[in-house]
């Protein structure tokens, strides 16, 4: 099933329709595309926080809150965000960090995509068992998070 959506993201990311309008104003489709995907990102960054929190010590751990946030987290990254990624969307229409390396290297996009949807699924089976469980998974579901984010993601 995720095969499937990747695949599709990655046709629908290289077709790219008109980004932006002659006069330079940015096509409204493409900017509603690059506040869902920011929106997906800050869902991202809540929860990872609230997890973080906790294995960190500067929360209390709670399982029920912890197993919440994990599962908000493989929500999010089994979301389907063909649409959020056209081709040419990036850092050079303004208000974005996204890399145009990202549409010349897909494939990769791609595996780290699913990279990430993994360690979410781990942290989902371990986050409301017990502290150490969230600990342990914490560490590959950030460096999930942080290996798209260094190569795709500008200053």
């Amino acid at each position: 099933m995720k095969t499937k959506f990747f695949l599709a993201t990655a046709a629908v990311a290289m077709m790219g329709a008109g980004l932006s309008f002659a006069d330079g104003h940015v096509d409204p489709a493409v900017a509603g595309a690059i506040k869902a995907r920011q929106g997906q990102m800050q869902l991202y960054a809540h929860n990872l926080g609230v997890l973080g929190a906790m294995a960190k010590g500067d929360m209390d751990y709670n399982a029920e809150t912890a197993q919440a946030a994990a599962d908000n987290l493989l929500a999010v990254s089994g979301l389907n965000a063909m649409t959020m990624w056209p081709q040419g969307s990036d850092n050079s229409l303004g208000n974005n960090r996204a890399s145009p390396d990202i549409w010349t290297n897909f494939p990769d996009v791609v595996t780290k995509a699913g990279a990430l949807s993994t360690a979410a699924g781990d942290m989902a089976a371990a986050a409301g068992k017990d502290l150490d469980g969230l600990r342990a998974a914490m560490g590959p579901l950030g460096g999930a998070c942080g290996a798209c984010h260094k190569a795709y993601r500008t200053k």
